[in-house]
């Protein structure tokens, strides 16, 4: 799974830090560091720290492996 968190709009309540410490910490008062390929084993705990983001700053891209060797170059799926 790859995340960002839109800084901009991230206020620092650090909900998801607490909720999932093994992607997100804070430093200092109001740095926010976070790892942006989150582990598959961390999923459920990432889900609840989207959820609780006050400001919905964290945005999740599932990528799908799969999927994309079955997609052509202009990203449409091919005619079958």
């Amino acid at each position: 799974m790859r995340l960002v968190v839109d800084l901009n709009r991230c206020q620092g309540y650090a909900q998801c830090a607490f909720l999932a410490p093994d992607v997100f910490a804070m430093h200092g008062d109001e740095g926010l560091l976070y790892n942006p390929e989150a582990e598959e084993a961390q999923r459920e705990r990432l889900a609840q720290a989207v959820a609780a983001c006050p400001v919905q700053a964290i945005l999740v891209d599932e990528v799908d492996l799969a999927g994309a060797s079955t997609t052509t170059g202009s990203g449409e799926a091919p005619d079958a």
